[in-house]
């Protein structure tokens, strides 16, 4: 698949979504809290930081996942840099992006660092190393050389973006993960659990945020 900007269609709350999945980028309800609550306490963050720590993604979007893990990380007073790596098929636009982050006051001193650099593929923000690999997930990321400590699943609804939660993407996301390495999501759907476990994964279900009752945590047993 060639690579493809997002296309977008914005909600009365300027909240985006992809007219390609027909899915919202973040939470209807709060985005913010969707990111602490599914991706940084479902990964136990920030208690695991620690220097040289590696954070994968799938589904960059507007990057406010990243931009709240590197908030918690400089607040916890971590000073040497977080490795975040993250995988995206339809990038966002720059200026699309700063749209979407106004939302969000409470990171705008570190959206307005990353914005002001970047322009695509890797940031060196200091104390964040940002690297966006565009394309499928499917073909990019066997070929990746890292293992991360703590993944992000965070593609489009499992209904409406299957591709990105099929049984070989898992299996490829637990070879690029550390010994007790951790995933976490949003969904809970029965599929994508049964994919992380036949990849090697300890499952769990808790709750959700929001309107959602489940999600899914992971480790790498």
């Amino acid at each position: 698949m060639a690579d493809q900007r997002a296309e977008l269609i914005w909600t009365e709350d300027q909240i985006p979504v992809s007219d390609h999945f027909d899915d919202p980028y973040y939470s209807l309800q709060n985005g913010l809290e969707e990111t602490r609550h599914v991706f940084l306490a479902g990964n136990d963050m920030p208690a695991r930081f620690a220097p040289g720590f590696r954070i994968a993604e799938l589904g960059f979007g507007t990057g406010l996942n990243m931009l709240t893990v590197w908030s918690e990380w400089e607040k916890s007073g971590q000073t040497t840099p977080l490795i975040f790596t993250s995988f995206e098929a339809f990038p966002m636009a720059p200026e699309d992006m700063s749209r979407a982050l106004a939302a969000f006051p409470e990171v705008a001193p570190w959206s307005d660092r990353f914005l002001a650099q970047w322009n695509g593929g890797r940031c060196d923000l200091g104390t964040l190393h940002l690297e966006v690999i565009e394309g499928d997930a499917r073909q990019t990321l066997p070929d990746w050389s890292g293992r991360a400590d703590a993944w992000f699943l965070d593609g489009f609804s499992p209904a409406k973006n299957p591709e990105l939660w099929e049984a070989d993407l898992m299996r490829h996301v637990a070879d690029h993960t550390a010994s007790r390495g951790t995933a976490a999501t949003y969904t809970a759907a029965g599929f994508v659990r049964r994919g992380l476990e036949d990849a090697g994964f300890d499952v769990s279900r808790t709750p959700g945020f929001g309107r959602k009752r489940h999600m899914t945590r992971a480790i790498k047993a």
